[in-house]
């Protein structure tokens, strides 16, 4: 296991620097694109609310109210999952009749396995495509939720045929949401990534085949957060393309405008032409994002939307 630690100290360092004029790819962002970012948002930071993965029969909820279109719409959860033995990855996938979308969604890092996870960066051969690696700690988190997410998400699919499948996930959550996308597609599925503030995942071999496949990637970042410069291109992990950066800092609303487009599984503009870096960037997007994270507390009592569990792994 290869750490970063210092590296990642070295980001952290709060603080806002201007990044250098950078030119803009013509990919459209529309109003209703963004609309779409912004409920997957909210399905990722459901993810970070306990009682989101464990406890069927019951509804989902953000006990901080930060993904009131999630409680609005009419979703059951077909499966919830934690405290996998090695790396705690943990989520839910859920079907969502107001949109009619079937949703995959993970959790980003809030316990020490999740952490080790982020810390083991070798390189590890995956089954994803011949000669395709992934960083180590990623494709091992996705190897304990792989088995139930297959499940559930044959069993949604196969009642909902004309639901879009939809996975996301912010920080590690967006990692393992990208490799839970390409395994997804390997299978037949058609899959569309939302990713928030995600990590470096894949090798450009790997990155490359994910780009490629049909279904749609959206990588989204957010002003100077750290997080997508980890780890660090000397490590040989690059991005999934292209991403959709928000010109906008923190407490802030966006609108249109403020999202810019860059393309490659490489590329030093968006976020990557920050200088200075600031947490407080990763844990805001739209809203806050990982606000459960932070609480850690929460009834699903009294709020709108019916969201039930139906099985559990």
């Amino acid at each position: 296991m290869v750490k970063y630690s210092a590296f990642l100290a070295s980001l952290l360092v709060a603080g806002r620097a201007l990044a250098v004029p950078i030119p803009e790819e013509k990919r459209a962002v529309t109003t209703d694109l963004l609309s779409t970012f912004q409920l997957m948002e909210q399905y990722s930071a459901a993810a970070y609310c306990p009682n989101n993965n464990n406890s069927p029969g019951n509804k989902v909820t953000c006990s901080v109210g930060n993904c009131p279109q999630v409680q609005a719409a009419k979703t059951t959860t077909v499966t919830e999952f934690q405290n996998s033995l090695k790396t705690d990855v943990t989520g839910f996938v859920a079907v969502d009749n107001t949109n009619s979308l079937v949703v995959v969604s993970f959790r980003g890092s809030t316990s020490i396995q999740n952490w080790i996870a982020n810390f083991d960066i070798g390189a590890v051969n995956t089954d994803l495509c011949n000669g395709c690696t992934a960083h180590s700690g990623f494709w091992n988190s996705w190897l304990e939720a792989r088995d139930g997410v297959l499940a559930a998400v044959k069993s949604a699919a196969q009642a909902n045929p004309k639901y879009k499948i939809v996975a996301t996930g912010h920080s590690l959550g967006g990692a393992i949401a990208s490799l839970a996308t390409a395994q997804l597609r390997n299978s037949g599925y058609s899959v569309a990534l939302y990713t928030f503030g995600a990590p470096r995942v894949a090798s450009p071999k790997l990155s490359d085949y994910i780009t490629a496949q049909p279904g749609g990637n959206y990588r989204i970042t957010h002003w100077n957060d750290p997080v997508p410069r980890l780890p660090p291109i000397s490590f040989n992990f690059v991005h999934i393309s292209p991403e959709y950066y928000i010109n906008k800092a923190s407490l802030q609303t966006v609108a249109v405008p403020d999202i810019k487009t860059y393309s490659g599984n490489v590329n030093y503009n968006g976020n990557t032409a920050w200088i200075l870096t600031d947490i407080g960037a990763h844990l805001w997007y739209f809203n806050s994002i990982a606000g459960c994270s932070v609480t850690n507390i929460g009834s699903r009592d009294g709020v709108a939307g019916k969201v039930e569990v139906v099985s559990k792994f």
